[in-house]
């Protein structure tokens, strides 16, 4: 198995580390990708991917931060450059559910990393949140240059999706496939085609049935891999190379 999107540098995972490798590796996990949020954290990115061979990483800003944490894809692409661990840009994309930065800060903050990704030929990873037409409309002025875009945590529509699988996109699910109320994701996770799906945590968030209300952590991605199983109607093993080989495929 692969987390495809964690982050081991909030509480509490990053006070446990250790033991939470441990625990990763004892369920069957070979890679933990922490991902980077603001511009001052990289350095705790930077140090976790030195914990363990296991253990990646990405830079990027949270749209949620994008407003204290300006940055420019020139300055991506230095930081990325200083770890050949670090391999993926982001998290970064469009938040208009909380709006913590104004929107005009995120689309901009937004190009400015996807700039970068097509420039390192690296995967961006997307949030998206209420902001459907906005998200493709950015991703979709740069399809010539051929983006590798990885859907982080995806909960949008169908509709949505397939305009994103148009741009060649993958999808990660999480432990939100595991709740009673998502039928509708659901649904769309069982369309998605097998060879563009991953799987993640979002840990220290959204613990899956049956961990619910406790804090989340990579070793409970069996949960997530075991209920996207039973949605695409295949074995957890099948699924389990399937998203791994994706992971691998899309990283390089």
């Amino acid at each position: 198995m692969i987390d495809s999107h964690c982050h081991l540098d909030h509480e509490p995972l990053s006070n446990n580390i250790k033991d939470i490798i441990s625990r990763s590796k004892s369920i069957g996990i070979d890679k933990l990708l922490t991902i980077c949020t603001t511009i001052s954290g990289y350095k705790n990115i930077l140090k976790l991917v030195n914990e363990d061979p296991m253990i990646f990483g990405t830079f990027g800003v949270h749209p949620h931060e994008a407003k204290n944490n300006k940055i420019f894809s020139a300055e991506i692409v230095d930081k990325i450059s200083l770890n050949e661990k670090i391999i993926g840009v982001g998290e970064t994309g469009l938040d208009f559910y909380y709006n913590n930065s104004d929107k005009e800060t995120q689309i901009f903050s937004f190009d400015e990393h996807i700039k970068a990704s097509i420039k390192l030929n690296i995967p961006l990873i997307v949030h998206s949140r209420n902001a459907e037409n906005e998200t493709y409309e950015i991703l979709d002025k740069y399809k010539k240059s051929k983006p590798k875009i990885l859907m982080h945590c995806f909960t949008g529509s169908f509709q949505f999706a397939e305009k994103l699988l148009d741009l060649n996109a993958y999808f990660s699910a999480s432990g939100i496939i595991t709740f009673k109320n998502s039928s509708d994701l659901q649904t769309t996770f069982k369309k998605i085609p097998l060879n563009k799906v991953l799987i993640e945590t979002d840990s220290p968030f959204l613990a899956p049935v049956p961990m619910r209300g406790n804090k989340n952590e990579p070793s409970y991605l069996k949960y997530t891999l075991e209920k996207l199983a039973e949605i695409k109607n295949i074995s957890s093993n099948e699924l389990d190379e399937i998203t791994s080989q994706n992971f691998n495929n899309l990283f390089a």
